[in-house]
């Protein structure tokens, strides 16, 4: 079940950490209002499930999908709560079985040419490259995407909005993920205003390439 469709409305995805369930459909709607048409809220934090459960039964038109995907059993547990897609820093022949198995549009994570490869086999053309910049970033994309040119990358980690144009100038990528425009710092106190400014920012960044 490859995600590749899902993002092709906006090549920004924010990438958010919830901690409390109770700012998500202000946050939803914030940026959709901006014009973000997806988001992936990680699964790091106790309220996770919730959070993606409220988005996704009260700001429909924004996709709902969960980072940080590392078990079986949270495929079906996203589902049951309403997301639409699942993101994995990696992926084992467990967890794409287990998707596959619940029709589960899935992004897998790769950082080398034969776990790229791999995943290619299994019918992922799209998939997350993480940490990007830690891996390399936009030359190692260039590099693997010249004997790789029929996958594309959902590269997210160490994202910024300087960065964002690099990245989204490269053929191989199909959109990008970060969290520099939804910061900790404003989600926690609550500055929907302030996020929306920095949502309508990325967003722009990625209409212009």
């Amino acid at each position: 079940m490859d995600a590749s469709k899902l993002f092709s409305k906006s090549r920004i995805v924010p990438v958010v950490v919830i901690e409390e369930a109770a700012v998500a459909v202000d946050l939803a709607k914030t940026l959709r209002d901006a014009g973000v048409a997806s988001i992936e809220v990680t699964l790091r934090t106790a309220c996770a499930l919730e959070a993606i459960e409220l988005i996704a039964s009260q700001v429909p038109d924004l996709i709902v999908g969960a980072g940080s995907i590392r078990r079986p059993e949270q495929i079906s547990e996203i589902a049951a709560r309403g997301a639409s897609f699942a993101v994995s820093p990696g992926a084992t022949e467990l967890l794409i079985d287990e998707a596959i198995s619940k029709q589960m549009p899935l992004v897998p994570g790769a950082a080398t040419a034969s776990e790229m490869i791999r995943l290619s086999e299994r019918g992922y053309q799209l998939q997350k490259f993480f940490p990007a910049e830690l891996l390399g970033g936009v030359p190692m994309l260039k590099a693997v995407s010249g004997p790789l040119p029929e996958i594309k990358f959902f590269p997210t980690g160490g994202i910024t909005a300087a960065l964002a144009k690099d990245y989204l100038s490269l053929a191989c990528v199909s959109c990008i993920g970060g969290s520099w425009f939804v910061p900790a710092a404003l989600l926690k106190a609550r500055d929907f205003a302030g996020i929306r400014e920095l949502a309508v920012e990325a967003v722009g960044i990625g209409e212009v390439q």
